[in-house]
């Protein structure tokens, strides 16, 4: 009996000194965020004081790109560390009677950390396939826990999207053919419609309870939040309901705010705020939906927005916020969600999977505030092809655009070269921009009598070329169609669709 509390004894004190050597990670993910909708980035009436406080306390990034200028791509990038043309999640995004979904033999973060003890949990926006009986759900990519809506708010009538007092309609159109959105938790539909004005309130307890018990068990995690925040049409419980001068938009992100504050207070009654790497994003390169107007989001000084591949479709703000291991400082350096992936691998001390990776480790620049091993940055349109390939490639502090086009979510900027009506152009040569001198992309750069440019640009195009030559376009599972069967529904029997789905 004293041999095996022996052999018990020192598996305990294996795990445990296992899990303590192992960093917890938090990845807050937003939603058509603008690049200039934080007051860390500067905007001057946003009500972002938690996210301020990551961004002062922890490294600030001005170049950080997501991989699409639309949702799902994006997530399927943020969470296998590879462009979305290798996993088909392209043309644009999934909706709730999609077929496809993020393929089940694509390995997410969460499958990189489950096998190295970590416990995982996602809340939030999925946006990453639905499916026959729930097949693309977040317990079926490696998450132990979930609770959510599987794909955009927007996408089914605007039931329960009110504003505080509840009398007051938060700005917005829905689709109003689809069944009313469900509130999941793990694979069962536990409202219907979601309740929005409680849906934070509902998350926040949910991410709290998650860390406090991994605490308890003395186990790593990585909590995974995709809000909904700040997507059209926003909304905003009454918390945070006519609290900022920005209106419905400034609501949603405070309240968004607010959230992140619950977790990071949470984080530090655990006692594992030091141990823990908080990590700040958003999905369409923090894109503002400018359609919208001032109820959409802020690109600052970049150029378009939401659809398009300019720098406001796809660079974004991101934060890494790690106390006593990440100093504060802002970085000029590059990197990317691809980058999340490998990153948190290599901290967590896992395995990366088998496959071609987009991403590139970033512990020397978060840890010791060394140089970013990423060099490039390769732009998408929202239905890549491989006719056109990249439309543009970043090169260091230069861009090239190879083609141009504007986009509907861009439609009301007075930039001309952002709405629909600015046509596909081709650009031979390319539009070449110093980013670091003209952000916003106004000045293409004259290449005559100037070798060194000509030979950054022979440089862009044989990056280009090297990296297309690696690129092989899975089949396209947004192009699979779509099954109105397959939309959520809690009374799965019931008739008439989609009215009789509420619970």
């Amino acid at each position: 009996m004293s041999q095996l509390r022996a052999v018990v004894f020192v598996n305990v004190l294996f795990l445990c000194l296992s899990s303590a050597s192992q960093p917890n990670f938090v990845l807050f993910f937003a939603d058509d965020l603008g690049y200039g909708d934080l007051g860390c980035y500067g905007h001057p009436t946003s009500l972002t004081p938690n996210l301020d406080k990551l961004a002062a306390g922890g490294l600030r990034f001005t170049d950080f790109y997501c991989t699409s200028p639309v949702c799902s791509p994006s997530r399927s990038s943020l969470l296998t560390g590879r462009y979305q043309t290798r996993t088909g999640i392209y043309p644009g995004v999934l909706y709730p009677d999609s077929i496809g979904g993020l393929p089940l033999n694509e390995t997410t973060i969460a499958e990189v950390l489950k096998p190295a003890g970590y416990a995982t949990a996602a809340v939030g926006k999925w946006h990453l396939g639905y499916g026959a009986n729930g097949m693309y759900l977040p317990t079926n990519q490696g998450f132990d826990h979930y609770l959510g809506i599987p794909y955009s708010h927007d996408m089914g009538p605007c039931k329960n999207l009110t504003c505080f007092p509840p009398d007051v309609k938060c700005f917005g159109l829905c689709d109003v053919g689809s069944v009313t959105v469900p509130l999941m938790k793990n694979e069962k539909i536990i409202q219907q419609p979601a309740n929005f004005l409680e849906l934070e309130k509902a998350y926040s307890d949910f991410a709290t309870n998650f860390i406090l018990t991994s605490t308890q068990k003395q186990q790593p995690f990585f909590l995974y939040y995709p809000s909904h925040h700040t997507h059209y049409p926003q909304y905003a419980g009454q918390r945070a309901a006519g609290r900022t001068l920005r209106g419905s938009y400034g609501d949603a992100l405070a309240e968004f705010d607010d959230t992140i504050g619950d977790i990071m207070a949470t984080l530090e009654k655990a006692g594992v705020l030091n141990n823990t790497l908080v990590f700040f994003t958003s999905d369409n390169g923090l894109v503002p939906e400018l359609m919208r107007m001032s109820r959409g989001g802020n690109a600052g000084l970049l150029k378009c927005g939401k659809g398009t591949t300019y720098d406001g479709g796809m660079r974004e703000p991101a934060i890494a916020y790690w106390p006593g291991t990440i100093k504060p400082g802002v970085t000029h350096q590059l990197g990317s969600i691809l980058d999340i992936l490998p990153t948190f691998a290599n901290l967590a001390g896992a395995k990366l999977p088998s496959v071609i990776l987009d991403g590139i480790d970033l512990t020397e620049l978060l840890i010791h505030q060394g140089r970013s091993p990423r060099e490039t940055m390769m732009f998408y349109p929202t239905d890549p092809s491989e006719m056109y390939g990249l439309f543009a490639v970043r090169y260091k502090k230069y861009k090239a655009h190879f083609y141009t086009r504007g986009a509907t979510h861009s439609g009301t900027t007075p930039d001309a070269d952002c709405p629909i009506f600015a046509v596909l152009k081709p650009h031979d040569p390319p539009l070449l921009f110093n980013l670091e001198m003209d952000p916003s992309e106004n000045y293409p750069l004259s290449l005559y009598g100037k070798p060194e440019l000509q030979d950054v640009l022979e440089k862009i195009k044989q990056v280009k070329a090297e990296f297309e030559a690696t690129m092989v376009f899975a089949q396209s599972e947004v192009s699979k169609g779509a099954d109105r069967s397959l939309e959520p529904c809690c009374n799965p029997e019931c008739s008439p669709k989609p009215t009789c789905c509420s619970c």
